[in-house]
C-alpha cells in the first residue's frame, strides 16, 4: 500500500464527561455576573419598598381618616393646624389657664362678630357662663373648653372662603354618626361628656354636647351645645 494514500486512523473523541474544561473560566465569569445582577435586583427592590413605605407614612400623616359607614371625617393633629388656627386655640387655652372667666372677654373680642355661643346677641356671655356653670363661677365652662381643645379636631370644607374653606371642629367625634362609634371612640365620648349625655348621644346618633369651631383664618365661629 502506498504510504501516501494510507488513511490516518480517525481520532476518537472522548466522552463529554472526560473532556477537559476549556470554558471553565468563562462559566465562572458568567456565574459572577448572575450573582452581581441578583444583588443589584435585590437592592432595587429594597429601595422601591422603602420609598413606597415612606409615601404611605407621609400620606397617613398628612391625612388621617376615620370612616363610619358612609361618613368620612378628616382628622388633623393639633400641632399641625394652620398658624391662625393655632394662635386662636392657644389664646383660648391661655385665657383658661388662670381659672378666671373674665379673661375670656379679650378672646371673645378678637372677632369682628362674637362667636355663636347659643345665647342671644345682647346677653353678656361671661355672666351667662357663670350662671349655667354648676360652680357659679364659670369654671365648668372653662373646663369644657379645655377638654374640647385637647381632643383631635375634624377638618371640614364648609367655610365661606372659596380658596381656604376649611373649618376645624372640636371634638371630631361630634361630626361622626355617634350611634356607630367604635369602642375607643366611645371611651373618648365618655371622657368628654357626662355618662347620661353620652348614652343619649350613642342611642340617638346625634351630637348634643358642646362643639367648638375655628376657621382657617383664625376666626372663632362657634362654642355652643347642639340643640
Amino acid at each position: 500500500m502506498n504510504p501516501r494514500t494510507q488513511k490516518k486512523p480517525s481520532q476518537m473523541s472522548c466522552p463529554f464527561f472526560l473532556n477537559p474544561r476549556p470554558n471553565a473560566p468563562s462559566k465562572q465569569r458568567h456565574s459572577s455576573n448572575v450573582k452581581a445582577r441578583t444583588s443589584l435586583l435585590m437592592m432595587l427592590l429594597l429601595v422601591v419598598h422603602c420609598l413606597l413605605g415612606h409615601e404611605n407614612a407621609v400620606a397617613q400623616e398628612a391625612q388621617a381618616e376615620t370612616k363610619q359607614n358612609t361618613k368620612t371625617v378628616t382628622l388633623i393633629q393639633n400641632s399641625k393646624l394652620p398658624p391662625p388656627v393655632l394662635e386662636m386655640r392657644q389664646a383660648i387655652l391661655d385665657a383658661i389657664a388662670d381659672g378666671n372667666i373674665e379673661d375670656m372677654r379679650t378672646v371673645l373680642e378678637w372677632n369682628e362678630l362674637r362667636p355663636e355661643l347659643g345665647i342671644k346677641r345682647d346677653q353678656d356671655a361671661i355672666q351667662t357662663w357663670r350662671e349655667i356653670s354648676s360652680d357659679g363661677k364659670g369654671l365648668e365652662i372653662l373646663a369644657i373648653l379645655a377638654e374640647l381643645l385637647e381632643t383631635t379636631p375634624a377638618r371640614l370644607p364648609i367655610g365661606r372662603d372659596f380658596e381656604n374653606n376649611h373649618v376645624y371642629v372640636w371634638p371630631y367625634i361630634s361630626e361622626l354618626e355617634t350611634d356607630k362609634l367604635t369602642p375607643p371612640q366611645e371611651i373618648e365620648l365618655y371622657r368628654l361628656v357626662p355618662p347620661q349625655t353620652a348614652k343619649s348621644i350613642v342611642k340617638s346618633g346625634k351630637w348634643t354636647w358642646y362643639r367648638l369651631a375655628i376657621g382657617a383664618d383664625g376666626t372663632w365661629h362657634v362654642f355652643a351645645k347642639d340643640p
